[in-house]
């Protein structure tokens, strides 16, 4: 694990990365490539839901271009282009066939005329012609799905004639023309759009499947093996059709959620009405209502009515969570049982949900270190096999008298086992369908890179408030200090309290009756606390360590603050430039789950460390209930970043848990970075590597099983290929392998490589440790 990935974190999952080798095409991306520019070696990706935050279609400089359905034509093009000066990135939109060229204008119209040398017609998208008009190559690709089957197999009826004929018809030459024309009819069914492929990529100079399946059916055409020829390009058209669609399946696993969200809500009118209309027409803080039984078409706040939602969708928890006015809700969950109304708080293509669908597609796009090892590995592989089949076509005839045309046809046996596809496409399929597993478990994993690094953490550092606890404190006990009044006391830290999102904060605001004040000059003082005029009055509202630093506490001070820690509470102290105004102390309880996370964690051989800016005493108290030995208190965000280095020195990789501003910096600075998104802030959620949408912590532990089950798999499937390709390289060579067989096997490794990946989609399973329930009240940070 490179433990200098945290300088690559970007804000947004995006995946810049190297495009590797894909059926021996090395291509290299500019810039942030397109989510599906990677799902196969030569299938098209998934549908992109026009409201998953992904369409590009009205960005300027799009273009369609009706030929390119693969990462082999992304590649021809991506050659051409990206020499050309000025030229600022690339993004490719595979299923919808478009391109959107970043860069100045002379060179957008340079790139225009490339594209066009290359053999491809680029199409300008307007702006207004909307998400049909991108998604136009979907539709292309689902409507040509029947037609293809049809004519493919009338290609292989063709070619199962073109044998009848060769076996059964009499030696004639008019049979034989016969035979050859019913061949060729085969190859043309089944190869034209191979051969239009291969000649692009062999007139640049790309050994790809299409460039080595055109060479090797017309060699064997042209000696005679009409018959083989035919057969070989039916059953390589129905391979690669049935692995489209396997590779299908792989990419669209996470396309079960787009249809989630409901497309219409029913929105209240101005004079009170209820009209049911499009998703895509609601505007924000618009009221919507939600039936029984009915999936919430938006983000939104309730503000009438009680019930239940089943959240699993979006948060992986199987129990539905109740809902009451101010409750939050997401887009695609579903109510169970009371009626709802709530305000609209994001629009359909910025919802939770789409959020979740963006970000997997933008991981989905990222090379995995497995992947770029083996797309190096095939930009090697296919230029030496290559070499070895011209070999053997030309040294053995001159140097062991072998015939000719039986060393020529060896030689096209061996061109098909060249295509690299069941390796190329192992590692995408695998990582795609390992993305979509943990999503659908509510783990949201920005990049292939974290999913395969996850399984060498050694300790997980796991901050306490939020993610430990509930992070939902109570105020449970409050008291003026010295000769302040307490009526005054309470106001004044009501309203410094209520301009802070930290839980401390609002417990202690939540706690207090009364009306909050005006607040000027308010600051959060990161580890500390918060400051502000209230009255006029420079005042603070924060822990021990700010008073400290403020040389305004004393003995009797302390007395009681360890009064309050050994119950397992945290103090807050309100204080302006006169000394200590009041004491506010509040309490949180530990999940229900952590105690199980903990152990679970330990079952996988994961050291859990504590840290938290809380003071030793609590930190120990939940420790102790969590069953974690290592817990180390009084941090501050820089003190977390240190405990993460010496973590790193004392176990090894290391990862870090938490949900708080004063946690990014920690997230970014760990090996792994998981941030509670549930209960997170966007600064923690965006610092994260891996999202865990509910709050559980043991979805981490389930991270790093799935994690270790992906790289199996992974190298399950090189192993695969790789041996299946040496078996048939020695059977060509000792002349057992005939053309038919080496596809056969080509893409029947390939089937099995990809089937494999797919096992990973079935329910990813959890420990069996069960969760105790806590027994003490503890506190918060």
């Amino acid at each position: 694990m490179a433990n200098q990935h945290q300088h690559e974190k970007a804000p947004m999952p995006t995946a810049q990365h190297d495009h590797g080798a894909c059926c021996g095409t090395d291509h290299v991306a500019v810039a942030r490539s397109d989510p599906t520019d990677s799902a196969s070696c030569c299938a098209p990706a998934a549908h992109a839901h026009p409201d998953s935050g992904s369409v590009e279609s009205a960005a300027p400089n799009t273009f369609r271009i009706s030929t390119m359905d693969c990462t082999v034509e992304e590649s021809e093009i991506r050659s051409a282009v990206e020499p050309i000066p000025g030229i600022r990135g690339l993004h490719f939109r595979l299923p919808q066939r478009t391109l959107r060229i970043d860069g100045t204008d002379e060179a957008v119209t340079a790139a225009l005329i490339a594209i066009r040398r290359a053999g491809f017609a680029p199409e300008a998208v307007t702006a207004s012609a909307g998400p049909e008009a991108t998604d136009h190559g979907s539709h292309d690709h689902a409507s040509g799905t029947g037609t293809s089957y049809a004519r493919f197999a009338a290609a292989l009826m063709f070619a199962m004639v073109a044998e009848g004929i060769s076996f059964f018809a009499p030696e004639t030459m008019a049979w034989k023309a016969v035979g050859m024309a019913v061949a060729a009819l085969a190859i043309g069914l089944a190869g034209l759009e191979t051969y239009a492929k291969g000649l692009i990529a062999l007139r640049h100079g790309k050994l790809n499947i299409n460039a080595l399946m055109s060479v090797a059916v017309t060699g064997a055409f042209v000696i005679g093996q009409w018959p083989e020829a035919a057969m070989v390009m039916a059953l390589y058209a129905i391979a690669e059709l049935i692995e489209q669609r396997a590779v299908d399946r792989a990419r669209n696993a996470i396309k079960g959620l787009v249809d989630l969200a409901p497309d219409d809500a029913e929105i209240q009118q101005p004079d009170g009405s209820w009209r049911r209309i499009k998703a895509t027409e609601v505007a924000l803080d618009s009221v919507a209502r939600v039936k029984p039984g009915e999936r919430v078409a938006f983000d939104g706040i309730v503000t009438k009515g009680n019930s239940s939602i089943n959240q699993a969708p979006v948060t992986g928890e199987s129990i539905p969570v109740d809902k009451e006015p101010g409750s939050s809700v997401f887009a695609g969950t579903i109510n169970e049982n009371g009626e709802l109304e709530f305000r609209v708080t994001a629009a359909s293509s910025n919802s939770t949900l789409a959020r979740i669908i963006h970000a997997v597609e933008e991981a989905q796009g990222t090379r995995a270190p497995t992947q770029r090892f083996v797309d190096r590995f095939a930009a090697i592989y296919t230029p030496a096999v290559f070499v070895m089949a011209l070999g053997v076509a030309v040294v053995p005839p001159l140097l062991l008298d072998w015939a000719w045309l039986t060393a020529i046809y060896k030689a096209l046996v061996l061109l098909v086992i060249a295509c690299p596809c069941a390796l190329v496409i192992s590692t995408p399929v695998t990582v795609v369908s390992g993305l979509a597993a943990a999503a659908r478990r509510g783990i949201l994993i920005k990049g292939g890179t974290y999913l395969e690094d996850a399984r060498l953490i050694k300790a997980v550092a796991v901050d306490k408030t939020g993610t430990l606890t509930e992070g939902k404190p109570k105020l449970v006990a409050s008291r003026a200090w010295g000769q302040a009044e307490e009526a005054r006391v309470r106001r004044w830290a009501k309203s410094l309290a209520a301009r802070s999102d930290h839980p401390v904060s609002k417990a202690i605001a939540a706690g207090i009756d009364g009306a909050a004040g005006d607040v000027d000059r308010f600051a959060a003082l990161l580890g500390r606390g918060v400051e502000g005029m209230v009255d006029g009055k420079a005042m603070v509202l924060g822990n021990h360590r700010l008073i400290r630093e403020r040389n305004q506490s004393d003995a009797q001070l302390d007395a009681e603050l360890i009064a309050h820690e050994k119950q397992g509470r945290t103090v807050t102290l309100l204080a302006d430039n006169t000394g200590v105004l009041g004491l506010f102390a509040v309490a949180d309880t530990i999940k229900l789950t952590s105690v199980a996370a903990v152990a679970h964690l330990k079952q996988l051989g994961v050291t859990p460390v504590m840290l938290t800016g809380d003071n030793t005493a609590t930190a120990q108290a939940v420790a102790q209930e969590a069953n974690i030995a290592d817990a180390r208190g009084g941090l501050l965000p820089e003190d977390k970043l240190t405990a993460i280095q010496d973590m790193r020195k004392r176990y090894g990789p290391t990862a870090m848990a938490g949900d708080g501003i004063n946690d990014a910096p920690a997230l970014a600075q760990a090996d792994i970075g998981f941030a509670m998104g549930g209960a997170g802030t966007d600064t923690a959620m965006e610092a994260a590597d891996i999202v865990i949408m509910n709050d559980n912590l043991g979805r981490i532990a389930e991270t790093i099983e799935l994690s270790r089950r992906t790289h199996a798999i992974l190298w399950q499937n090189i192993s695969l290929a790789l041996a299946i390709k040496a078996v048939f390289f020695v059977l060509a060579v000792a002349g057992s392998a005939t053309m038919w067989m080496a596809v056969f096997a080509d893409m029947g490794a390939s089937l099995l490589v990809v089937a494999n990946g797919l096992r990973l989609l079935r329910r990813v399973k959890t420990g069996q440790v069960q969760p105790a329930a806590p027994n003490t009240a503890l506190n918060h940070r």
